[in-house]
């Protein structure tokens, strides 16, 4: 296995099933660990963290975290990979776009990342389709404990795990759930989303996360504090505001079916018209109208197309994926017109 074979694939997460699929895209866990006997990244200077991706290496790919592993060292990667790999949510953009030695490796199903000498030596990632937040954290932890075993790790008996960044100091722990939230966004509500959940520590971020902006209505819903509280309580939190999210984003959906079903039926239809008719589209647009497809589906206004392949679709017209399906560089326009070829061939267009 290596990149170019997941180019003509897509990962366990976006399969489009598992519990609250029609609005949770994915579960997510992330854990943040530090080598006891290393500088932490951004104070080691490059023969440091070539070390530490020696040492994490050999270890990584000895505690059989996964059936198939695949192995990527970022330090000269292209960066249509790159690219692929951030759009894939195996790295993140932090580490797509820094220098030096780093990598990442990951199964071939791509529920588990564990990437090297991001803002801290290892960050350990497991994601899951749906809700599925028990699941994917029992995967972390897994995860975590077969690396703890031949690792030692920074930590104080009195702060937790040790990381580079104050906030992540404690259990190292992010919890998230990746929502498609259209009927909010539609109704303009989601703002009272945002002042909700900032109201219980936590917080709402994009499609890639901390830094970037709502596209194609995905917002991820993470834990903002990691020190004083548990694992558990982590999990816990945010087990618990995600249904009230789900529900808030359902009902909406029904009131518009009841109330504004033909004006909702125009807007899935066109955008479902643009997608299989256009010649020239945006990663924007595709965005915008992928969307209202999605909504479209899951509302049973269109029961023409599996939800899986409208779920890929937000990931495979990607800018990267479109090139590694090119097997080359293609520049802005030729982008436009890979991407809608490839959106009407995917939808039957």
């Amino acid at each position: 296995m290596n990149i170019d074979d997941l180019a003509q694939q897509a990962g366990e997460w976006l399969r489009g099933e598992g519990p609250e699929s029609d609005i949770v895209i994915s579960s997510r866990v992330r854990l943040a660990r530090n080598l006891q006997d290393f500088p932490f990244v951004p104070r080691a200077d490059e023969e440091a963290r070539g070390e530490i991706c020696d040492l994490l290496r050999r270890h990584i790919l000895r505690s059989e975290f996964a059936q198939e592993i695949l192995y990527v060292d970022l330090t000269d990667t292209a960066e249509i990979d790159t690219r692929f790999l951030v759009e894939r949510h195996l790295i993140s953009r932090e580490l797509a776009s820094s220098e030096g030695p780093r990598a990442v490796a990951f199964g071939a199903n791509e529920v588990v990342s564990i990437m090297t000498n991001e803002e801290d030596h290892l960050r350990i990632q497991s994601l899951r389709s749906g809700l599925s937040l028990s699941e994917t954290w029992a995967e972390a932890r897994r995860v975590d404990e077969l690396l703890e075993e031949k690792l030692t790790h920074a930590f104080h008996p009195q702060f937790g795990y040790l990381t580079a960044c104050p906030t992540n100091v404690g259990t190292g722990m992010r919890v998230s759930v990746m929502l498609h939230l259209p009927a909010l966004v539609y109704t303009k509500q989601i703002e009272k989303v945002f002042n909700a959940v900032s109201k219980i520590n936590l917080t709402v971020r994009g499609l890639y996360g901390e830094g970037t902006q709502a596209s194609g209505d995905f917002y991820q819903i993470s834990n903002q504090v990691t020190l004083g509280v548990s694992e558990e309580t982590i999990l816990e939190t945010v087990s618990r505001v995600a249904p009230r999210i789900i529900r808030y984003e359902r009902d909406i959906r029904e009131h518009l079916m009841r109330e504004s079903r033909t004006s909702l039926e125009d807007r899935v239809w066109r955008a479902f018209g643009v997608l299989t008719n256009a010649r020239v589209i945006t990663s924007e647009e595709t965005m915008e109208q992928l969307s209202m497809l999605r909504l479209g589906v899951n509302t049973g206004l269109i029961d023409s197309v599996p939800i899986r392949t409208v779920n890929e679709l937000f990931i495979l017209t990607q800018p990267g994926h479109l090139q590694k399906v090119a097997g080359g560089h293609l520049d802005g326009p030729a982008r436009d017109e890979a991407r809608a070829s490839y959106v009407r061939e995917r939808l039957g267009g």
